[in-house]
This record gives structure tokens, C-alpha cells and sequence, in this order.
């Protein structure tokens, strides 16, 4: 991962992907009792101050350190903590703890690399535990409403179905969706939505 592209989107006053958190985690989380959350690539923090804001204790990390500073900003402002720390999603040798959800949304990991990471992620869900992914998929390339332009960067129902083959899959589909998601995910695009139970 790049971080030093990303402290360049990040650094302005407006939150690029909005301070609302993405509706399909909202949706999943609102449902839960609350526990222990894990956040990879977690940005400027909307989803981790909502879930810190309903009783979850939050980790989340990212490579960006000036989105780890406008989350820790965002989530002071909101009077929670979140335990957010600097770290790149390809190298998970930072986690010891296993987590009542993870929530993967719009990482998008390019295809050399995301099975094992995906594959090493599962291995912190506590059993019982819920996998959320919300991401791009390949019908996407010819929009301009977010998301990589590498096609080894958009997801399809087949690639998650192996990624997860281990977990029970709740949810897995493809969805056009009108996202107001800040400036850098505005208007309709496509989507794949993911839920795995382990």
C-alpha cells in the first residue's frame, strides 16, 4: 500500500468519504450485540467513531497517518476512543487478538495478494464472528464514481467465494447502489456486498 497518495487525498479540511458511516456496516452492526471490532484500511475513521459511538471497542489501523490523525481528531470530537494505529494491510503480523467482527470496506487488495491477506484475516475472527466486505466489483471500471482502475483491484462473486471458502456465507451479492459517500464515492456504482459467519 501506498500511504504517502493517501496522506495527499487525505490532507484537506473536508472528509473525502464522508463522516456518515457506510450503510451496509451500519446495517450489520446495528443488528449485533457490541464486542470487539476490527477495521483494516480504516481511513479518516467514519466507520470506527460510529461503532466506538454504539459501545464497540474499536481497532483499526491504515498506512495513512494523516487519516489516523483526522479519525483520532473526529473520534475526540465525538468524546470516544478508538485504538487506531499505522499499519499496512498486506502484513498482519501486528494482530494478536481476534475480533467479534471485521469490516473490510472499499480496501480493495489487488489479486496477487488478496486471498492471503483475506486468508489471514479470517484466522482473528473469533468463531461465531462476522466477515463484512463492501467493495467494488468489476463493472465498476467505466464508472467515475470511486474505486480503483485496475481490474486486479475490482472483486467478483467467484474470487470471494474462494477468499471465504471457510466461512458460512451470509450475504454475497452484486448491487448497483447510489452512493453519497463524501466526494470520492458519489452517484450510482457497482457493488459487491459480502457477509461470512465463521
Amino acid at each position: 500500500m501506498m500511504n504517502q497518495s493517501w496522506d495527499e487525498k487525505y490532507n484537506q479540511s473536508e472528509f473525502i468519504f464522508g463522516t456518515e458511516p457506510n450503510l451496509f456496516f451500519k446495517e450489520v452492526i446495528d443488528s449485533l450485540t457490541p464486542g470487539k471490532l476490527l477495521l483494516p484500511a480504516e481511513g479518516e475513521g467514519r466507520n470506527a467513531v460510529y461503532a466506538a459511538r454504539n459501545r464497540w471497542k474499536v481497532d483499526a489501523f491504515d498506512t495513512s497517518i494523516v487519516g489516523r490523525n483526522k479519525a483520532l481528531q473526529f473520534a475526540h470530537q465525538h468524546q470516544v476512543k478508538i485504538n487506531y494505529f499505522i499499519h499496512d494491510l498486506t502484513d498482519l503480523s501486528v494482530l494478536t487478538e481476534e475480533y467479534d467482527v471485521i469490516a473490510v470496506i472499499f480496501a480493495h487488495l489487488h489479486s496477487n495478494f488478496r486471498y492471503d491477506v483475506h486468508q489471514k484475516l479470517i484466522k482473528h475472527l473469533k468463531k461465531g464472528g462476522l466477515f463484512v466486505l463492501q467493495a467494488f466489483n468489476k463493472k465498476q471500471l467505466p464508472l467515475n464514481t470511486g474505486g480503483p482502475k485496475d481490474p486486479e483491484m475490482l472483486y467478483t462473486k467467484e474470487c470471494l467465494k474462494k477468499d471465504f471458502k471457510d466461512l458460512t456465507i451470509l450475504r454475497l451479492e452484486e448491487e448497483k447502489i447510489f452512493l453519497d459517500e463524501g466526494p470520492r464515492h458519489h452517484g450510482w456504482s457497482e457493488n459487491i456486498l459480502f457477509l461470512g459467519k465463521k
